[in-house]
């Protein structure tokens, strides 16, 4: 995917950063890092050798939870990283974080010098179970736990702390923001609830154009959803759980985002679209479309062109 490579290219914002060392973890490295490999061939070896080494490292962190570790062969997150342009010292947000699943992976390959926000809306909080962000939470009291000692000791090269660069955000979907510039924003199988029922007033473009002001000039927003039937529109969003991959488009786009690339890496031929996501039949391996949108270098006021041009 040759995109991925000029962006990282014609972006001085996204040049890579030195991973992190650190002894070889086995079997589970091993594999991780065939995969990141393997997400590097696809990115047309943008991510470089560097940052393959370092997203196998995330992946293969004994600290992940086992569950999550399971769900690797489906989510694919080695290929996820590269094609989303993870680095170090990265300004990260990951839109509904959930169990924390990207918000673990993406804090290990910004490293300590990046930061990763999980965003968790306020309409989710007030509707849906508190287990469906437990995950998040546990990242946020860990890193809290963690974080006081790690800074007074000045102990960095000896001990990791655990998500000391995660902060958990809350606030209206509508007014998402950072409390810094973001270089990416990442929202995986949930840009479909921002027109269901739950998610109420939220409004897609306002909540677009919000990540859009949040973003730094070549910054970049990566959707990751369900798959509906072609020409849907938003019919199977509450029902189904999913969305016609044209309406994410024309709604980003709306927005001022360019959309830069796609990438066929979740894509499930097999999945007809018809079933609910939690179907036995799909889940974990539902037909999903991969996204990722371009905020431009420079954004010119409409202002600034005259009449009739």
């Amino acid at each position: 995917m040759s995109g991925f490579l000029k962006a990282l290219v014609m972006l001085a914002a996204l040049a890579a950063g030195s991973p992190f060392a650190r002894p070889d973890v086995g079997a589970a490295a091993d594999a991780a890092a065939a995969a990141a490999a393997d997400a590097d061939a696809d990115a047309g070896a943008g991510a470089g050798a560097g940052i393959s080494a370092l997203i196998a490292d995330a992946i293969a962190d004994p600290a992940r939870p086992s569950d999550q570790v399971a769900r690797d062969a489906d989510r694919k997150p080695a290929g996820v990283a590269a094609f989303s342009g993870l680095r170090p010292g990265a300004r990260v947000a990951d839109f509904m974080s959930g169990g924390g699943y990207f918000t673990r992976i993406f804090s290990r390959i910004v490293g300590p010098s990046g930061r990763v926000y999980a965003f968790l809306p306020d309409e989710q909080l007030a509707h849906c179970r508190a287990e469906e962000v437990a995950g998040t939470r546990a990242i946020e009291h860990q890193a809290a736990s963690e974080q006081k000692p790690a800074f007074e000791h000045k102990r960095a090269s000896e001990h990791r702390p655990a998500f000391a660069n995660v902060s958990v955000l809350t606030g209206p979907a509508n007014d998402f923001r950072a409390p810094e510039p973001l270089d990416l924003v990442f929202t995986s199988q949930n840009y479909h609830d921002l027109h269901d029922k739950f998610m109420r007033p939220t409004d897609a473009a306002v909540f677009n154009r919000a990540v859009f002001n949040a973003l730094k000039p070549g910054g970049a927003f990566v959707i990751i959803d369900h798959a509906a039937q072609p020409g849907s529109g938003l019919r199977d969003t509450d029902i189904l759980h999913r969305i016609d991959p044209a309406s994410i488009i024309r709604e980003v786009q709306a927005a001022g985002f360019v959309l830069e690339a796609q990438s066929d890496l979740l894509r499930n031929p097999a999945d007809n679209h018809m079933l609910m996501v939690f179907a036995p039949e799909v889940r974990g391996h539902t037909d999903q479309v991969f996204l990722r949108f371009r905020k431009p270098l420079e954004v010119l006021s409409p202002s600034l062109h005259p009449e009739g041009q």
